[in-house]
């Protein structure tokens, strides 16, 4: 069944003025910030944090349209974005405009996953101050936990029309499930680690290293796509009829959908790239070399770099009329198009711990939701465009990928090899 493969797995700013605190009560610093954890702390920690001066993050320079479509690809796409595809991970929702946001994030005195917890060693119990749950938040709630990858999980595949959900791992195997019973039902091996997980219709792409397998799932073909690969294939893309495949020599393969050979092979990254997306009729790439580079799908020509992270780009996605980037940096920048056509950054969050990736989804009131994952083995879900923190997911390492699903549904793939299924409720108070 190998397939070789002749070749998926990373400005200017707005400044957002500090958060001035009055009065003698002497407010703790580093509670505003979320992350004192002194219980004798001998400042003060109100209940609600002081809100900051608002500024907006809208650009000026583009006008949002009062309903906005989610849907496209289920992978990496936002609302605004039209991307034909026979299936859509949400249904078709109406966005209000919003102009202003906080200029700090809303940060809680949230409570740390106790470490001996997780290891079954805690003496305290109920008492013990610290979290006993894999996560916190009233918007959502976990459905399962799927085991049998032993290493890293890279990818999660939810195909168009099917109820099997695929996985792909660093063990070297793809898993099939099926998502009525929870059950693995098929497991498929391969010669070497699986890099990317990626489908569009019916269907199913698998990123290896110098290779890529492919499968229709509708009459269980396997397809061969031939070109130069070279290195593990780190991300995958589809747009305007053609797949994109993101490589660690740095330089992204292009198939057309009606031949089985390399049509173009986009150069310029000097370093592997690590995360693909597509919107607005463009490809947006992020690499190892800390920058992101724009490509126009019509000629695939490189239309502008950008600079503005310090470490490996690792996630993109298109939102609304945004380009969101996540970095190991431990920045979320948010980019739009001045009246030039060129991104700049027009807000960004300071995580504090390396960006992995994230996704888009939207709750049963509309209300878009960034899935963040970031390396302190937890996941933030954040709501927009204000960046309210709505909860947050643990794990025992870092969760590597994320995906989403029709009806709420999103799921988290792990270093470990632990693939959890998680629902948005239906009914969620902001």
């Amino acid at each position: 069944m190998e397939i070789k493969v002749a070749r998926s797995l990373p400005g200017k700013s707005l400044e957002f003025d500090r958060v001035k605190v009055g009065g003698s009560a002497g407010v703790c610093r580093f509670w505003m910030a979320g992350c004192c954890k002194r219980s004798d702390c001998r400042f003060l920690h109100p209940e609600v944090p002081v809100p900051g001066v608002k500024k907006s993050w809208k650009n000026p320079n583009y006008h949002v349209p009062k309903t906005s479509q989610i849907g496209g690809i289920p992978r990496r796409q936002g609302p605004g974005f039209e991307v034909k595809s026979a299936k859509k991970p949400c249904d078709v929702t109406q966005i209000a405009q919003t102009s202003e946001t906080k200029d700090v994030l809303k940060r809680q005195n949230k409570k740390q996953l106790c470490k001996y917890w997780v290891t079954g060693n805690c003496v305290y119990g109920d008492q013990c101050k610290n979290l006993h749950s894999w996560y916190y938040g009233d918007g959502f709630t976990m459905l399962a936990k799927l085991n049998g990858h032993t290493k890293a999980v890279t990818g999660i595949a939810l195909p168009s029309g099917s109820d099997m959900l695929y996985s792909v791992s660093k063990d070297k195997s793809m898993r099939v499930w099926n998502c009525h019973t929870g059950q693995c039902g098929e497991v498929v091996n391969f010669d070497d680690e699986c890099g990317s997980l990626m489908c569009e219709g019916p269907c199913i792409f698998v990123g290896l290293p110098s290779a890529i397998k492919a499968w229709n799932l509708e009459c269980r073909a396997e397809v061969a796509l031939n070109g130069p690969l070279v290195g593990q294939v780190y991300a995958m893309e589809v747009g305007n009829n053609m797949l994109f495949a993101a490589t660690h020599e740095g330089n992204i393969s292009v198939w057309r959908t009606c031949s089985s050979q390399v049509a173009a092979t986009l150069k310029g990254h000097t370093a592997a790239v690590v995360s693909l997306v597509v919107g607005a009729n463009r490809l947006y790439s992020g690499s190892m070399d800390k920058t992101i580079k724009m490509w126009d799908l019509e000629t695939l020509k490189c239309l502008q770099t950008l600079h503005g992270h310090s470490e490996v780009v690792m996630s993109l996605l298109c939102w609304d009329s945004f380009l969101f980037s996540g970095s190991l940096d431990g920045q979320i920048k948010v980019w739009a198009a001045t009246e030039s056509g060129k991104l700049e950054v027009v807000h960004e969050c300071d995580e504090g711990h390396g960006i992995i990736g994230f996704f888009g989804i939207t709750d049963a009131e509309a209300k878009p939701i960034l899935l963040c994952s970031c390396n302190d083995n937890s996941v933030r879900l954040y709501e927009l465009p204000s960046f309210t923190e709505r909860g947050r997911i643990y794990a025992k390492a870092e969760v590597r990928t994320l995906q989403i699903g029709t009806g709420g549904l999103f799921f988290t793939g792990d270093a470990m090899g632990q693939l959890t299924v998680w629902k948005l409720n239906e009914n969620v108070s902001s």
